[in-house]
C-alpha cells in the first residue's frame, strides 16, 4: 500500500514545493516507489501558478527540478488523501489543525523541522522577502529534514 506525504506552506510556491521535490528526488535515488509526495498551501492565492522563480533557480543549482510544480490550496480532503502532513512553520501548522475534525486527522500533522530537532517547534523561514541566501538556507534545512524522513522510511518508522 502506498504511503502518501503532503508538504504544506503558505502559498505553495517556495518552501513546500522544494520540500516535495527534494523528497521525491531522494525517494527516486533510493528506488522507493511506495511513497508518494505532494505539496499544498494553506492560502490559495497562487493556485495553479508555478513555483517562485528563486525557488526554481535554487533547485536547479542543486539538481532539483521544480518545472512541473503547480500550486494548489490545502483542503479538508487532504486529511483523507494523505498519511502524513508536514507543515513548514508554526502558523501553517495551526491553520491546518483548525481544519482537522478528529484526533486521527490532527495526529497526521507535524512540523517538518521537528525531524531535525524533535520537539523544537521550529519553523522553516519564509524566504519570500529575502535574497538568494534565504532560499539557500531553506534548501539546506529541508534537505537535512528529508534525509531524516528517508531514514525513517528505510527503517520502517514511516510505513
Amino acid at each position: 500500500m502506498k504511503k502518501r506525504i503532503l508538504m504544506v506552506c503558505l502559498g505553495n510556491i517556495c518552501r513546500s514545493p522544494m520540500a516535495k521535490a527534494l523528497l521525491v528526488k531522494k525517494l527516486e535515488d533510493k528506488n522507493i516507489d511506495w511513497v508518494e509526495v505532494d505539496s499544498a498551501g494553506t492560502a490559495g492565492y497562487h493556485s495553479g501558478g508555478v513555483a517562485d522563480k528563486r525557488t526554481i533557480e535554487n533547485g536547479n543549482k542543486h539538481g532539483i527540478d521544480l518545472s512541473s510544480h503547480r500550486a494548489r490550496q490545502f483542503n479538508r480532503q487532504d486529511f483523507d488523501a494523505f498519511d502524513l502532513i508536514y507543515a513548514m512553520d508554526r502558523e501553517n501548522y495551526a491553520d491546518i489543525l483548525t481544519l482537522a475534525t478528529t484526533k486521527e486527522e490532527a495526529k497526521k500533522v507535524k512540523l517538518i523541522l521537528d525531524e531535525i530537532n524533535p520537539g523544537g517547534n521550529l519553523s522553516v523561514p519564509d524566504p519570500w522577502f529575502g535574497g538568494e541566501q534565504g532560499f539557500e538556507k531553506v534548501f539546506h534545512l529541508l534537505n537535512k529534514a528529508s534525509d531524516i524522513i528517508i531514514e525513517k522510511i528505510e527503517s520502517g518508522k514511516i510505513q
